[in-house]
């Protein structure tokens, strides 16, 4: 995983203002977007930093490594946004119904979260990961005297695991391989075992 490579986050709320903070502070650019259009996002580029930039969403879609942070009943809008395959996307949703305040679950049947997001976005490489976290364990340093904060992530496509793993590592957390989007993306989801979990892993040696 370069460095300098180019992250796109989509949306602009709590958990997407904290991975943008904490990508620019590991010295990554970043493409924030939002459906409102960058003229809403100059404050909060500003506060970022200089590796930071307003774009369209479909400038944020088209980054090296994409973060969806939208609610997750927005998802569909983002189908046509892009040329999705090949794509390593970051899925942070949970599957709220309905926003402020957040309450109901999305019912996408027999699905996980992350498999209903991959039909939507055909052909992107999903990879489960930092939903479990609230905003400010995201935003803030991992790494603790007890120990590094845990971002638990899952999917598919081996390569694009190993991408997301690497990033969050650089980020200074702890990083564990749950699996599938099916048997991993259980343990994450919304009322999932590891949901809103804060765990510390003390490194040996």
């Amino acid at each position: 995983m370069a460095r300098h490579s180019t992250l796109g986050v989509l949306g602009a709320g709590e958990v997407g203002r904290a991975i943008a903070a904490q990508a620019v502070r590991h010295g990554h650019e970043v493409v924030i977007g939002n459906r409102r259009g960058p003229g809403t996002l100059r404050g909060l580029v500003g506060e970022l930093g200089a590796t930071a930039r307003a774009g369209t969403a479909e400038q944020a879609a088209e980054a090296d490594i994409v973060f969806l942070a939208v609610p997750f009943f927005a998802v569909p809008d983002l189908t046509d946004l892009t040329a999705w395959a090949g794509e390593i996307v970051v899925d942070t949703t949970n599957q709220f119904a309905a926003a402020d305040p957040w309450r109901g679950r999305y019912d996408v049947g027999d699905l996980t979260g992350s498999e209903w997001v991959a039909r939507r976005l055909p052909g992107a490489r999903i990879v489960k990961a930092l939903n479990t976290l609230f905003a400010p364990f995201i935003a803030a340093d991992p790494r603790h005297t007890e120990g590094r904060q845990v971002a638990f992530y899952a999917g598919d496509d081996a390569d694009a695991k190993t991408v997301v793993a690497g990033l969050l590592e650089a980020f200074g957390f702890a990083a564990l391989d749950l699996g599938g989007l099916r048997e991993g993306g259980r343990l994450m989801q919304l009322d999932g075992p590891l949901s809103a979990k804060h765990l510390l892993l003390q490194d040996v040696g």
